[in-house]
């Protein structure tokens, strides 16, 4: 049925990454004991793990594992799917975390293997 379309551009996870689309945090997942590769959007990124100028005890590497961490448990509680909303506490300020909502989703890599990316919940 397809095979009649003529492909007119594509664009790879592996792409992505290059580009800063999507920030790769897979070594991060794996020591979580997720075992698909894992990225972040760029919009997850800059809100959750970039750590806000000012911001005190703070640094990228805890606030990815908080993030993936959490990710790790919502999947274990999770029923049977390809996409779950969860929730992490951030700290952005120097005030109390504050939970923030975060999906993710597990789909096709590039060359179909499963991986999952961690979007906004407004991200598509």
């Amino acid at each position: 049925m397809f095979e009649d379309f003529e492909l007119i551009s594509s664009y790879s996870r592996k792409q992505a990454i290059e580009d800063g689309v999507l920030v790769d945090v897979t070594e991060t997942a794996k020591e979580a004991g997720i075992k698909y590769p894992t990225a972040v959007t760029h919009a997850v990124f800059e809100q959750y793990l970039r750590v806000p100028p000012g911001v005190e005890g703070q640094d990228e590497r805890g606030r990815g594992w908080d993030i993936i961490w959490m990710l790790k448990f919502a999947i274990a509680r999770a029923p049977e799917g390809d996409f779950l909303i969860y929730t992490v506490f951030v700290r952005n300020d120097n005030t109390a975390p504050k939970p923030v909502k975060l999906k993710a989703i597990c789909h096709p890599g590039d060359e179909g293997e499963p991986v999952i990316t961690v979007l906004m919940p407004d991200e598509d």
